[in-house]
């Protein structure tokens, strides 16, 4: 795959990743832009680009371990102080990481086929890009700001965990829909953003894990040498990204996010219902 593609995928799915603005979906976005103009190079099975979608997953899955290598190590040692019947802050965050987690695995297992084949078009992303930007903007205007991720419950984890499962649509974005539901929760921002961002870790892994097998099962030396591209590139970008939110949310809110949803909303709903033909929808 030539490198050009790769960069602009590793570009798109860093800086998108962790913020509440969906990078599945923007994937799919830059998948159509480079099918209608007819790049070439692209002619990979939806397999393969499942393959490189999930090695730029990876890539952010490092920016963010590295980013909160602190808090994970943290997760770690209360996971097996959990398992030991200890208490404090680091094992309840192990366990509203367990918790938080569970939902999305169930329900991805259970729907996987739904969600690759039946969920990916462009018309479902500008409708779930619309209305979950403006679920965001009113959690973050309504919600109160007196909660720490130290003090998170299970029920509270269990809320965000169900919220994630909505996650599995194209456009809704992971990170914002956990943030949202943090938000309607009463946590910071900052401390919403840094339960979400840590919440990812399982759900990437295991499905890096699957497609590293996957990799290894089909010996494709060019695809395993894009997709080692792919993610180191994203790891950079998700580093800054990650970077950016996180100092941005110290001062600010969310709402130039919602911004950027509508207005990309407002672009997708004119491909779709404008009779634009530019896009596949």
């Amino acid at each position: 795959m030539p490198i050009l593609h790769l960069l602009i995928l590793a570009l798109v799915q860093g800086i998108t990743e962790f913020l509440p603005i969906s990078s599945s979906g923007h994937l799919i976005l830059a998948w159509a832009v480079f099918d209608a103009e007819g790049l070439p190079g692209l002619s990979q099975s939806d397999a393969h680009r499942l393959v490189i979608d999930i090695a730029v997953h990876v890539g952010t899955l490092g920016a963010v371990c590295l980013y909160f290598w602190r808090d994970l190590s943290g997760a770690i040692a209360g996971f097996f102080k959990l398992i030991a019947g200890g208490r404090g802050p680091m094992p309840r965050l192990a366990l509203a990481l367990i918790i938080g987690t569970l939902p999305v695995v169930v329900v991805g297992f259970v729907a996987k086929d739904l969600v690759a084949n039946s969920l990916r078009s462009i018309e479902i992303i500008a409708w779930t890009t619309f209305g979950f930007g403006l679920l965001l903007y009113f959690a973050d205007r309504i919600g109160l700001t007196v909660r720490r991720l130290e003090h998170i419950t299970v029920v509270q984890a269990l809320i965000i965990g169900l919220a994630q499962v909505l996650a599995l649509v194209p456009g809704t974005s992971r990170s914002g829909i956990t943030m949202t539901a943090a938000r309607f929760l009463g946590y910071e921002r900052q401390e919403a953003a840094r339960f979400s961002l840590l919440l990812s870790i399982p759900t990437i892994l295991g499905a890096g894990t699957l497609a590293g097998l996957d990799l290894a099962k089909a010996e494709d030396a060019q695809l395993t040498a894009d997709a080692l591209i792919a993610a180191g590139l994203s790891f950079v970008m998700a580093l800054i990204a990650i970077a950016a939110m996180m100092a941005w949310l110290k001062r600010f809110s969310f709402t130039p996010f919602v911004w950027y949803r509508l207005g990309l909303a407002g672009l997708l709903f004119w491909l779709v219902y404008g009779n634009s033909g530019l896009l596949p929808v």
